[in-house]
């Protein structure tokens, strides 16, 4: 049963249902924008690709099956007497006219030479767009608290469009990084917004269909969809120009969408929550109540008459002492997820096989966890999901250890199976932490949280550039970094069958221990919580766990 304490907002919007046509159109839109975020985090696995090559001062061959990787940095002769025909010219004798490369694509390599002593330069344009990612989470959180879901998702769609329309023109690498790094502080923003507006607007069971069946597939569909632009448009500025179309399209979807209810509510914006509600309620021809949010009978999201509007800012992540506790151990859980998620998703170049391949089946295996979240998600606690999930993914990846070199199939069978893993966990903590945070402090903490993860991600080209020295290392860490956050994972509170809090105090705190019996620390909580009497957002910081 749901908890009595999670009632509020879900309680007076019931009469709408779960699936009208209202909720069923939002749901769309909001899952189209995702589709943009989908390819635009990996786009660096085709545009930053490095094509066979060698030094143009090798008679001028274009014969580049065995001239590739660190042999490519030397200048070769022929020589008649070497069983395979060519021998090195002088072991110090680098390239110094440049390189061939490969005409089959054409990448940001083969564009300025970022291959020997350039070769640096690859992972960190992809570091680049995720550091971008990172100053995106630190502010949109907050921004979006502010002034709007709604308002922060189309600023940051057309952001993300607009700055992957421009880097197709970059005259040089230093102009594509910092457009790459632009382009980043977007990308996440973006989804996460949408996350947060579609979550806020729909009720419980229509909330999970959206987040783990609409977003997250629609996220996975962008990703499929990359190999297949990537494989019919081979040059590099073309490919961004394609990728930059679809979020420009969704632009006049502004006039359709509205702003979150809840979010409204929360900045006293009453009249403007009931229109949105009873928009909805014409849409799916139901009739709404002569008044809908009665302050009487809330417990004080809605702000009463005559009272100073709270602001409450990303401190209030860490005054009190749950929601340090659900802060501190999301940015160990989301910096490790997002790690291993992105750094498998973006080592599918590194793979034995056809590149393009390889991106559709990664894709697949993210949409395939998906589908598994959503129908585990309320038939276990959602603490348990997560840890057994990033236990299997860890002990896969580990596993890569023993398989012999020669067995390349049965790699990849290994690899694939423990991103479905890390796919299942990455889709989940968008929820799970969304239910864990509040209302007033939802979006900033989502963004705290996410920017953990974006640490992750700007660390994962680096990991994966250890597999130029050894292909198993990238699979330890990845690994063993999961194994070990799947217990840290076991102390955040389930929140399965739970509406989603609104003030500080109604968050639930993490477990005392990993015992069953930890289900009285909520109920201790809550006898706390019922003591002191109905919540106001005046007493809200008071009432700690």
């Amino acid at each position: 049963m749901p908890d009595e304490n999670c009632k509020d907002f879900d309680g007076d919007v019931d009469f709408l249902g779960q699936y009208g046509r209202f909720q069923i159109l939002m749901m769309i839109l909001l899952s189209l924008t995702a589709v943009p975020c989908g390819y635009l985090g990996v786009l660096s696995v085709f545009i930053a690709d490095t094509p066979p090559h060698h030094c143009t001062t090798w008679n001028n061959s274009t014969d580049f099956l065995n001239f590739s990787g660190t042999d490519s940095c030397y200048r070769y002769k022929a020589d008649t007497n070497v069983s395979e025909g060519f021998e090195p010219r002088n072991q110090s004798d680098r390239c110094v006219d440049g390189w061939l490369f490969s005409t089959e694509s054409y990448t940001i390599v083969s564009q300025w030479g970022l291959v020997c002593e350039n070769a640096w330069k690859v992972p960190f344009s992809t570091s680049m767009f995720f550091v971008g990612v990172l100053f995106g989470s630190l502010i949109s959180g907050q921004l979006s608290d502010r002034f709007g879901r709604k308002r922060v998702l189309f600023a940051t769609l057309t952001l993300q469009s607009v700055t992957t329309l421009i880097q197709a023109t970059s005259v040089n690498w230093i102009m594509f990084c910092a457009l790459n790094c632009l382009r980043g502080v977007g990308h996440v923003s973006c989804y996460v917004a949408s996350f947060v507006l579609g979550s806020e607007m729909l009720c419980e069971s229509a909330r999970l269909t959206y987040s783990l069946v609409g977003q997250s597939l629609a996220f996975s569909l962008g990703y499929a969809l990359l190999p297949f632009l990537a494989y019919f448009i081979r040059d590099w500025r073309l490919l961004l120009v394609a990728c930059a179309i679809p979020g420009l399209l969704f632009i006049p979807s502004w006039w359709v969408i509205p702003e979150s209810p809840r979010w409204l509510l929360q900045k006293g914006r009453v009249e403007e929550a009931e229109l949105v509600i009873r928009r909805a309620a014409k849409l799916n021809r139901v009739h709404a109540p002569d008044v809908i949010f009665k302050p009487g009978e809330r417990s004080g999201l809605l702000q009463k008459p005559g009272e100073n509007e709270k602001t409450y800012t990303i401190m209030d992540l860490i005054r009190t002492p749950n929601l340090r506790n659900i802060t501190g151990l999301g940015f160990i859980i989301w910096l490790v997820t997002a790690l291993a998620f992105y750094g498998l998703s973006l080592n599918t170049s590194n793979l034995k096989g056809n590149i393009y391949l390889n991106s559709l089946v990664s894709a697949a295996t993210d949409a395939v966890g998906n589908v598994l979240t959503w129908l585990l998600i309320n038939k276990v606690s959602r603490p348990n999901l997560l840890s057994s999930t990033l236990m299997f993914s860890g002990i896969m990846h580990l596993a890569v250890k023993m398989v012999p070199e020669d067995m390349n199939v049965l790699f990849q069978v290994l690899v694939l199976t423990g991103k479905l893993g890390v796919a299942v966990a990455y889709g989940m903590i968008f929820v799970f932490f969304a239910e864990l945070y509040p209302t007033v402090v939802r979006n900033s903490g989502l963004g705290v949280v996410a920017t953990a993860g974006r640490i992750g991600t700007i660390i994962s080209p680096y990991v994966i550039y250890m597999g130029v020295y050894s292909k198993v290392v990238p699979y330890i860490i990845f690994g063993s970094l999961s194994i070990t956050t799947s217990f840290l994972s076991l102390m955040l509170p389930d929140t399965r069958n739970c509406k989603f809090p609104d003030l500080i105090s109604e968050a639930k705190p993490v477990r005392c221990n990993f015992s069953p019996k930890n289900i009285s620390c909520y109920q201790h909580f809550q006898q706390k919580t019922n003591k002191s009497g109905p919540t106001t957002p005046s007493a809200d910081r008071k009432n700690i766990s």
